[in-house]
């Protein structure tokens, strides 16, 4: 670690999130002797680079603090010598994101994030840029511990540790703090009285829940779950902001003596999830052109030259609780803490129904060499098992696709995962995703320029929907 204090550097520093990791930051002062954070963007998030670093300066000088907060457009540079960077950038911003909901359900399928064909295209465009900055690290900052928070994280993750050959990443994902919540408040005890222990992959975990006296817990929160999960839920019960609140089958839980985490909606109950997400679609009202409209007025109040702390809004952002976490996995490993989290980390035999060099979500303790999970075992739930093999079979094939630019690799990894019908109608929505998002994806310039000499009809439907609010083809 550096001596005279540490340099952190934020990469997609621009982000609306940003107030959150200062925050963070700023409640851990005393363990971290922070010198420099390095709010790093592109050109085109410029502008709101400048407006989130003054906030995050004045935050900083309203804690009474003299740490220098640096803005950069020049990624290399300002990685030279950083203890820690921490990565929350997405490839073509929201416009982006509005392309990977609205084009598969512009054909009845789901566009999501982080699942289906929208996280598959996230992780096309995300994947290389991950690597690439791993290669700046590699003569920068050669001992600097990468905290990426990108989406989809596990892929992501797993790219950067597998492909990238960075041993020192941990992947953050902030839907388990929900679930800890959750199951704290259900059960009517403080969450240092519990122990949870999850395990799968990023977006698709499980958890089990003990008490102090050695107790589990689990299917006493799986009775509860039309508290937990249906309609006399409170509002923050489900602590998932982006994703619709459907209720799980019962019995298909009680099956698995695991709680889902609540991605799982999209797997357990497709059709009602899907519905949803049609409708929304319909109406003009998709996730992302929801946050697009809460990321505009959250800019607006960090505009104003008074503000100096995270504005409540920013929760109704999906990701709140990210930053927060990576600045605990920071001060953890800079004091050894052995805190306990949920992190994306290297397998390394704890699941052992998965890959060993593959990267799996579990718990277990942050210490000064690393992450330290708790060892899971097996699925003892064959259809628990059989469902995260062939996720986990989907993850690997979107990063050799992702890497390779391989078309054949691209249209196996539609056909796998169990959101996107195979046959033709992942073919044309996997050649109108290629050429929607062309600019960000230079691996697979060849297949798209022979989609743009070669199918005038995918050119014309794509760039008439992005034209208007809506084009039903459901």
């Amino acid at each position: 670690m550096a001596k005279d204090g540490l340099k952190i550097v934020t990469i997609g520093g621009g982000s609306s999130y940003t107030p959150e990791l200062i925050e963070g930051y700023i409640l851990r002062k005393e363990e971290l002797p922070i010198k420099e954070i390095v709010l790093v963007d592109i050109e085109d998030g410029k502008e709101k680079l400048e407006i989130v670093g003054a906030m995050a300066k004045r935050m900083v000088e309203a804690a009474g603090l003299d740490w220098t907060v640096t803005l950069t457009l020049d990624r290399k540079t300002a990685l030279k010598d950083a203890d820690f960077v921490t990565t929350q950038f997405r490839v073509g911003l929201l416009n982006a994101r509005v392309k990977d909901e609205r084009i598969p359900l512009s054909h009845g399928i789901l566009g999501q994030e982080t699942n289906g064909a929208g996280g598959i295209f996230k992780a096309f465009r995300t994947i290389p840029v991950i690597l690439d900055i791993i290669e700046d690290m590699k003569v920068q900052c050669p001992d600097a511990w990468l905290v990426n928070f990108t989406n989809p994280a596990g892929m992501v993750t797993e790219a950067a540790i597998k492909q990238g050959g960075w041993e020192k990443t941990v992947g953050l994902c902030n839907v388990p703090i929900g679930h800890v919540k959750t199951a704290s408040e259900k059960l009517g005890l403080p969450k240092e009285d519990l122990f949870f222990k999850f395990a799968g992959i990023n977006h698709f975990h499980w958890h089990k829940v003990w008490d102090k006296s050695g107790k589990e817990r689990t299917d006493e929160l799986i009775d509860l779950i039309d508290l937990i999960y249906g309609p006399n839920q409170n509002e923050d019960d489900n602590h998932l902001k982006n994703i619709h609140s459907a209720l799980f089958h019962y019995e298909q839980i009680q099956d698995l003596h695991m709680l889902p985490c609540g991605y799982h909606r999209y797997y357990y109950i497709e059709d009602e999830m899907l519905e949803h997400s049609i409708e929304e679609f319909k109406n003009g009202e998709t996730r992302a052109q929801v946050v697009k409209e809460t990321e505009a007025r959250l800019f607006e109040l960090y505009k104003d030259p008074k503000l100096d702390h995270k504005p409540e809004e920013l929760s109704q952002r999906g990701g709140t609780h990210y930053s927060d976490a990576a600045c605990e996995i920071i001060a953890s490993i800079q004091n050894d803490k052995h805190t306990e989290m949920v992190v994306s980390t290297k397998n390394n035999g704890t699941i052992t129904d998965l890959p060993y060099d593959c990267a799996v979500e579990v718990s277990g303790v942050v210490t000064a060499h690393g992450f330290e999970p708790y060892n899971w075992g097996e699925f003892p739930n064959a259809g628990a098992r059989g469902i995260i093999q062939n996720m986990k079979g989907m993850e690997e094939t979107v990063i050799r696709a992702a890497i390779e630019g391989n078309y054949g690799a691209a249209l196996q990894a539609f056909t796998v995962n169990p959101l996107i019908p195979g046959g033709t109608i992942a073919k044309t929505v996997l050649d109108e995703m290629l050429y929607a998002h062309k600019e960000y994806l230079p691996q697979f310039a060849e297949k798209i320029r022979d989609i743009e000499e070669n199918q005038p009809e995918t050119v014309q439907y794509v760039d008439e929907l992005m034209k208007t609010n809506v084009k039903e083809k459901v």
